[in-house]
């Protein structure tokens, strides 16, 4: 069975059928194009899927297609070229945060969904916040430095996150 949705995917307005047990990540990668959620543990463990959904991280692997109705849904490829991907792009490199990057897609939507968070003050409240995102090559050090300097330097409010 299927059912029609209308959600905003990047900015804009998708109205289709999806199948009722298709998950998010298979619709974006197969039916939309949109490669930037890597598929990796399926089971909702590592956030390399993470997408935004009306604003908030969600692991893809694990989240029905046919629950997009009404939705607004962010992926990497809707944040690449944004002022807000400049200055979080611009701080991962200067703190060395990137390595492999299979991760990096997921970190950097998570990221946006938190740094606009005013419950975020500190490196414990970040680190906390970021724990749904597996990182198995930089073992998160370089990751928080390069968010706690954007947290810290107000570039994120100049840029603008999008919320």
């Amino acid at each position: 069975m299927s059912t029609m949705i209308t959600a905003t995917i990047n900015g804009r307005r998708f109205r289709g059928e999806v199948e009722d047990n298709e998950l998010l990540i298979d619709f974006l990668r197969e039916d939309l194009g949109l490669i930037g959620a890597r598929q990796s543990c399926e089971v909702e463990v590592c956030g390399s899927c993470t997408v935004l959904v009306d604003g908030l991280p969600v692991s893809s692997c694990c989240y029905l297609a046919c629950d997009l109705d009404g939705k607004v849904v962010e992926t990497i490829e809707g944040v690449v070229g944004t002022a807000f991907h400049e200055v979080l792009a611009d701080a991962f490199v200067r703190h060395a945060a990137v390595q492999c990057g299979y991760c990096t897609p997921a970190m950097v939507l998570t990221a946006k969904s938190l740094l606009d968070d005013e419950r975020l003050t500190d490196e414990e409240s970040l680190r906390r916040a970021m724990r749904g995102n597996l990182c198995r090559c930089t073992g998160y050090r370089a990751i928080l430095d390069a968010l706690m300097d954007v947290m810290g330097s107000g570039r994120v409010a100049e840029a603008g996150s999008g919320r």
